[in-house]
């Protein structure tokens, strides 16, 4: 059974708290998994939300910042511990190379699996698969930052209605979607294109082009939502969005559903550190900039379904 889902990991920006872990976000794509921004600590989250190392596919990291990238260590030498029998890539900013290699061999352990490094050094695709095209694009932050934003390519969804009417029917509906045609019925005839679904993931960043490209169209848009908006100015000068800013990225691009996460540890009542808390005045603030989808402020090991298709 495929199964899409963010499993949350970690939300704290800088360092974690008594109710936030560092970063940590995994994808669950079908049969693959995605991890971004493995934090300190995230070895562990994983443990606790149910996530072995032989889920992983990918790593994407944003870029070298600490809370997004100390925990990369543990999660290596665990792929290798555990013996993860399949290839998995790394992602991540060129000009972070040297990080990359302290982290990726920060002690001694014994190398099993294939870790195929990647880096990323200009906007656009990075990987290609049948079951999605994985893109990156430039943020703006004190270091070089990427987002990354994966689509899936568009199907075709048949009409049953219009089947019936060309009396199609049994397995020659499935001779006409492999062959793309059947005794003078194209496929076109009796479908109509099903979009592919959209997921985008955007940390440490000011406002910038590459954040509404990330963005646009997203059926899942994750999204640090570091400052409340009366901190605009810290926001801005360390580099970061405020809540009202984020939700007004994700009203623009037509985002289906919003994940706000990465929280300053100034702000003394965390949203949403529990499962029965609401997101409190990050989540008023992202209302109050006009967003009116689906909406969550996100918490560790919390659990969030890609929107099914329209």
């Amino acid at each position: 059974m495929s199964v899409r889902e963010l499993v949350v990991l970690g939300t704290a920006s800088q360092v974690p708290t008594r109710h936030r872990n560092h970063n940590g976000y995994l994808l669950r794509w079908d049969g693959e998994g995605l991890l971004f921004d493995p934090g300190e600590g995230t070895q562990r989250q994983m443990l606790r939300a149910g996530v072995a190392a032989h889920d992983l596919n990918r790593i994407c990291v944003t870029h070298f910042h600490g809370d997004h990238s100390l925990g990369l260590a543990g999660v290596v030498q665990r792929i290798n511990l555990d013996r993860v029998p399949h290839e998995i890539s790394a992602h991540y900013p060129a000009s972070g190379q040297c990080f990359f290699d302290r982290l990726r061999y920060a002690t001694a352990y014994r190398e099993t699996v294939a870790l195929t490094e990647a880096p990323v050094d200009a906007d656009g695709i990075v990987a290609v698969t049948d079951a999605y095209t994985l893109e990156a694009r430039r943020l703006s932050h004190p270091v070089e930052s990427y987002g990354y934003r994966l689509v899936e390519p568009d199907g075709r969804r048949m009409l049953p209605e219009r089947l019936a009417a060309h009396g199609i029917k049994g397995p020659d509906v499935g001779r006409l979607q492999r062959e793309g045609s059947y005794d003078g019925i194209s496929l076109a005839d009796v479908s109509e294109v099903r979009r592919g679904q959209r997921f985008a993931f955007v940390m440490d960043t000011r406002l910038c082009d590459g954040v509404h490209a990330l963005a646009e169209g997203c059926d899942l848009l994750v999204i640090e939502s570091t400052f409340l908006d009366e901190d605009t100015d810290l926001a801005t000068e360390h580099g970061h969005l405020t809540a009202g800013q984020a939700a007004a990225v994700a009203r623009e691009a037509g985002v289906r559903h919003l994940v706000l996460t990465h929280f300053s540890q100034r702000y003394t009542d965390p949203p949403g550190t529990s499962r029965t808390e609401s997101g409190g005045e990050f989540e008023r603030q992202a209302r109050a900039a006009g967003f009116e989808g689906e909406l969550t402020v996100a918490h560790d090991l919390l659990r969030v379904p890609v929107p099914k298709r329209r």
